[in-house]
């Protein structure tokens, strides 16, 4: 194995990131990612594909075949300032694939523009509408899980805090936080230990953090960083899932603590030798592209059981 990476394409993937980003761009960032999305293969076929709109935000829901089936809302990552349905177009295909699921992908308002809490109302707001079962979903849905890698891990864990406190009907059955950042203060040894050189620097946490929340006295409120939220019991069970060389590990983990201190079940797997954002690196590294598989497999496993 080469060095501490799980194979010799992601150490070389981690090795070409680790130069600055655009320079903190917001706008050549989001040239960027879209660039990157282009250029990957097209994801597994679906039965169906859908654009759809939840008020003014744009929806793409995926189905992997026709019938009743489970479905995760998926939130994508990128700091909540760069990303996109497209960005994450065959992430989303490999997720419904795997998991035998319909995903549906949410378009939320992206900072700077739409700084907090415009990401954390439009996810509540389609977990909301999801549980209204819209005639747009079709059959309506079995079990429903909210899904998120990064930031998507952060609203995520965000609206179900939001929902068990003032729309309790509406809260999914799972929530499954890859990656997440549930402490945007980044107090934490891996924030330190993984700062530079593994596909995320710790300086660019901190530039996405204030293009979000740009107050940085509120980096601490439970509004924002879920860890910090005095009580997290009545929430839904959770999948957390981290990786070895992610600066946002130790604090993913730590949340998983909470929640099980809380009496919520959760399922905390850490991935060895893989980095940060390893569910859109399947095409670069085979032990990435084996993560998110089992990450599908965890999903089709928990929304299928009774």
């Amino acid at each position: 194995m080469p060095g501490p990476f799980a194979d010799e394409q992601l150490a070389a993937f981690a090795a070409q990131m680790s130069a600055p980003f655009a320079g903190f761009d917001v706008a050549a960032m989001r040239e960027g990612i879209a660039q990157r999305a282009r250029a990957r293969s097209p994801g597994p076929d679906m039965q169906a594909v859908r654009e759809l709109r939840i008020g003014a935000v744009p929806a793409r829901l995926y189905r992997p075949v026709a019938g009743r089936l489970p479905l995760v809302v998926y939130l994508h990552g990128g700091g909540w300032t760069i990303g996109s349905l497209e960005s994450h177009d065959r992430m989303c295909r490999r997720l419904a694939d795997g998991s035998g699921a319909a995903v549906l992908a949410i378009g939320y308002r992206l900072a700077p523009e739409h700084p907090w809490p415009a990401s954390v109302d439009d996810t509540v707001a389609a977990l909301r509408w999801v549980a209204s079962a819209p005639a747009e979903l079709g059959e309506a849905p079995g079990a429903v899980a909210v899904a998120g890698d990064s930031a998507g891990g952060t609203l995520a864990a965000l609206a179900c805090l939001r929902l068990r406190d003032e729309y309790p009907a509406a809260l999914p059955r799972l929530q499954a936080l890859l990656c997440a950042n549930t402490d945007l203060t980044g107090d934490w040894p891996s924030m330190r230990e993984k700062a530079a050189g593994w596909g995320l620097d710790a300086e660019m946490v901190r530039f996405f953090n204030s293009q979000w929340v740009p107050d940085q006295t509120r980096w601490s409120d439970p509004v924002v960083s879920p860890l910090h939220a005095p009580d997290l019991s009545g929430l839904p069970s959770a999948l957390i899932v981290t990786a070895e060389h992610d600066p946002l590990r130790d604090e993913s983990e730590a949340y998983a603590r909470r929640l099980r201190q809380a009496g919520i079940e959760v399922e905390l797997r850490r991935e060895p030798g893989l980095i940060h954002n390893f569910m859109l690196l399947d095409e670069i590294s085979p032990a990435c592209a084996a993560a998110a598989d089992r990450v599908a497999a965890d999903l089709r496993a928990r929304l299928n059981s009774s």
